[in-house]
């Protein structure tokens, strides 16, 4: 097995569903330019709230992709 070199991006992921959605959202978005997404980690959850509901969701992600 070779050693692999990773790089990360932070990116925010925002859905007015879920958590969930705010993720899987931010991921598949970054799919489509970044190859060899291995691994996610939530560094923030937050949200907006109206009339005393949560509105929005929103997720900062840490994305870490292998490079070629």
């Amino acid at each position: 097995m070779s050693d692999a070199i990773y790089k990360t991006v932070d990116v925010v992921g925002s859905s007015a569903s879920s958590i969930e959605d705010a993720v899987s959202g931010a991921i598949a978005r970054a799919a489509k330019t970044i190859d060899h997404i291995s691994w996610f980690e939530v560094g923030e959850i937050r949200g907006h709230v109206e009339d005393g509901k949560v509105a929005h969701y929103q997720v900062a992600l840490k994305i870490g992709f292998r490079l070629d």
